[in-house]
């Protein structure tokens, strides 16, 4: 990572669509199956807010949750954790560690080799092939 992102609220509304606002700077979360629809060849996945690459291509898996969802980041450094207590649960969010933009959560119910599942908005990625 190289340095932190910082922008007005005004900022990031001019940026993003209405609902990349609303799940990124909001905490929102998206409706299942509205957004996985990436190409399934070599890439990166970065942030819809900062560009910073934050998920590899081929640690994505079909989870059948309706979410892109990837056994780990990119880069150690690339995503952040926090405790959500939201909704009467607790859970894990991951952020972008570049503009702390909303990403999803990360579950310990994934694939070998991680056994773990982070579960991300994919109105909060944009996909970049690897040529």
């Amino acid at each position: 990572m190289t340095h932190k992102i910082s922008r007005t609220d005004a900022e990031w509304r001019a940026q993003l669509s209405d609902l990349a606002y609303k799940v990124t700077r909001k905490h929102g979360t998206e409706r299942a199956f509205t957004h996985d629809d990436f190409p399934k060849r070599p890439g990166s996945f970065r942030c819809i807010c900062c560009n910073a690459v934050l998920f590899d291509a081929a640690d994505k898996f079909d989870s059948g949750t309706g979410w892109p969802s990837f056994t780990r980041p990119a880069d150690a450094d690339a995503v952040g954790e926090t405790t959500d207590r939201s909704f009467f649960m607790t859970r894990t969010e991951v952020h972008c560690a570049r503009c702390d933009a909303h990403l999803g959560h990360v579950f310990p119910d994934g694939p070998a080799p991680t056994g773990l599942r982070y579960c991300i908005n994919g109105v909060a990625l944009d996909f970049e092939e690897r040529g």
